[in-house]
Order: structure tokens, then C-alpha cells, then sequence
């Protein structure tokens, strides 16, 4: 069961922002959640950057993903219990769980 609980699974995502390796860097969180919100959290910064003049910022999907898309590199390790290790995942990864994240928040949260 702990392979399909997403709370409680600290995850870190890895990110470079362009060619150059002195740009890697992390952001850690508690759950895969967790680091889904962050992820939004970075991109709806620079959308207000982008746009300060604007109070209500809106986007879809494909918006986030270009936002994704437009790191250099972009990974997650997730921590799995029951192996007591960080299993390493993909930008693709990344973007199929914010879009489940999304869903189930514009659902109502569950």
C-alpha cells in the first residue's frame, strides 16, 4: 500500500535552470503534494514577475508544462519506504502528477 500513498513520501525535485551546472538546484518537500504545489508555486511567481499589474492570475495545463519544459533539466526522487531508498523519476513523471494534483484540487481536493 505505501507504493500508492502519496502523503508522507518526501520528495525532491531537482531542476537546471539552463546548460550551465552552476544553475542546479533543489526544492525538498514532505509529499509528492506537496512538491506538485511548489512546482505551480514557482511558475505562478514568475507569472506575477511577468505580470505584476495582474490580480488574479490564470492558466491551464499546457501553459505549466512549457513552464516545465523550459528548465535545462528537471527530475524528482521520491522516497520509498518499503525500499528505504529515493527512486529517481522524469520530467514526463513530473508532469503527469501535477495534472492528477490539478484535477483533484479543481475536484474539490480528493
Amino acid at each position: 500500500m505505501a507504493s500508492n500513498n502519496h502523503n508522507g513520501r518526501h520528495t525532491i525535485i531537482l531542476l537546471q535552470n539552463s546548460p550551465s551546472r552552476a544553475t542546479r538546484t533543489f526544492m525538498d518537500y514532505d509529499s509528492i503534494g506537496q512538491a506538485m504545489d511548489g512546482i505551480c508555486g514557482l511558475y505562478e511567481r514568475k507569472l506575477k514577475e511577468i505580470n505584476p499589474s495582474l490580480r488574479n492570475l490564470s492558466y491551464d495545463i499546457a501553459d505549466l508544462y512549457n513552464f516545465m519544459d523550459g528548465f535545462a533539466d528537471m527530475s524528482a526522487l521520491v522516497y520509498e519506504h518499503s525500499m528505504h531508498a529515493y527512486l529517481p523519476y522524469d520530467r514526463q513523471w513530473i508532469k503527469q502528477k501535477a495534472f492528477s494534483h490539478l484535477k483533484r484540487l479543481a475536484n474539490g481536493g480528493k
